[in-house]
C-alpha cells in the first residue's frame, strides 16, 4: 500500500479530486480499499452522505474527519489493510450503495478490471454488483493490464482517469479524464 501511494501520485490526487465531487448529499457511499480512494477522502466535504469501507485507513481517516462511516465486518488482510472473506460478501448483502468508487490493478476491454487478490477481488465484486453507480479510479499505469482476478466487467462501471492515452476505452464504458 505504501509503495502504491508514492507511484503516480499528481496524477492521483487529480483523479481523487475528481472523484470526490461527484459525492452529493444524502448518497450512500462505498468506498473501496485503495490508495487512490485513500486520497480521494482528503477532498470529500459532503457532510450529509454515509460512507461504508472495507478499507482501515479509511474507515479512521472518514471518521477523523467527522464523516459517518461504517466498515464492514470480515477477516483483516495485513498487507493492504482491507476486510476481505465470506465474511465481508455477507457484510455487505445488506447494502444498496448510490455510489461506489473502486481501487483497481489492471484494466482490459476483455478482462474488465481485475486485482491480484481473489479474496478482494470477491468483495470488490459483490460491492460493485450493489451499486447504482460505479466509478473505478485509475492512472494510466492500470490500462491495457490484467491482474489474475476479475472483479467486473468493463461495462459494469465508469472510469474516473487522468488523461487517456488508449481512446478505445471509450467505446466500452464512460470514461471522466481530468480537465473534462
Amino acid at each position: 500500500m505504501r509503495t502504491k501511494s508514492s507511484l503516480f501520485t499528481e496524477e492521483k490526487i487529480s483523479i481523487a479530486r475528481r472523484a470526490a465531487a461527484l459525492v452529493k448529499r444524502r448518497d450512500f457511499v462505498y468506498l473501496d480499499a485503495g490508495s487512490t480512494t485513500l486520497q480521494m477522502i482528503d477532498f470529500l466535504t459532503e457532510k450529509g452522505a454515509t460512507y461504508v469501507t472495507n478499507g482501515l485507513p479509511h474507515a479512521s481517516r472518514l471518521s477523523a474527519r467527522g464523516f459517518k462511516v461504517f466498515i464492514i465486518g470480515g477477516a483483516l488482510k495485513a498487507t493492504t489493510e482491507a476486510v476481505v472473506g465470506s465474511g465481508a460478501i455477507r457484510s455487505l448483502g445488506s447494502y444498496n450503495f448510490t455510489k461506489g468508487f473502486f481501487g483497481t490493478n489492471g484494466i482490459s476491454t476483455q478482462s474488465g478490471f481485475s486485482t491480484p487478490d481473489a479474496d478482494e477481488g470477491e468483495v470488490k465484486g459483490e460491492a460493485m454488483k450493489r451499486c447504482k453507480n460505479a466509478f473505478v479510479l485509475a492512472d494510466r499505469s492500470k490500462f491495457n493490464r490484467v491482474a489474475p482476478i476479475t472483479f467486473g466487467s468493463i461495462s459494469s462501471a465508469s472510469i474516473i482517469t487522468g488523461v487517456l492515452e488508449d481512446k478505445k476505452y471509450r467505446d466500452f464504458t464512460n470514461v471522466l479524464e481530468d480537465g473534462e
